[in-house]
């Protein structure tokens, strides 16, 4: 395990994304709500490119006090990124997909200083 400097804090939009390569691991950094997470690169249903995909809110049925559903609505703040493979859909603050907590993204440990952002990445 390396830890190498990928970005300064202040070249992310918030939301937003970036993807890197370091020496052959891939990886995406996320800034959601001011906070940055970043996960290996690699859906673990078919192992596509999953941190390339499209960040958007997390959709959840609406569903009213007796039992009934009143539509699906935007969660206001869970963010989620779907691989562009299948469309399988991750949070970003954790990795995990919004139904199946057994299946999640690899984190990959980051560190801010001086505005500066670090990744712990393993070398190939």
């Amino acid at each position: 395990m390396q830890e190498v400097k990928v970005a300064r804090v202040d070249a992310f939009e918030d939301p937003g994304k970036k993807t890197f390569d370091v020496n052959g691991f891939e990886f995406g950094v996320f800034k959601i709500g001011g906070e940055f997470f970043a996960w290996e690169n690699r859906c673990p249903h078919l192992d596509g490119p999953a941190c390339q995909g499209k960040l958007m809110p997390c959709t959840t049925e609406a569903v009213n006090e007796d039992k009934t559903g009143r539509g699906r609505e935007f969660h206001k703040t869970q963010v989620n990124m779907a691989c562009p493979w299948h469309g399988m859909e991750f949070d970003i603050r954790t990795g995990r997909h919004p139904t199946k907590n057994d299946i999640r993204l690899r984190q990959v440990p980051l560190r801010v200083d001086g505005g500066d952002i670090y990744a712990t990445v393993r070398i190939r």
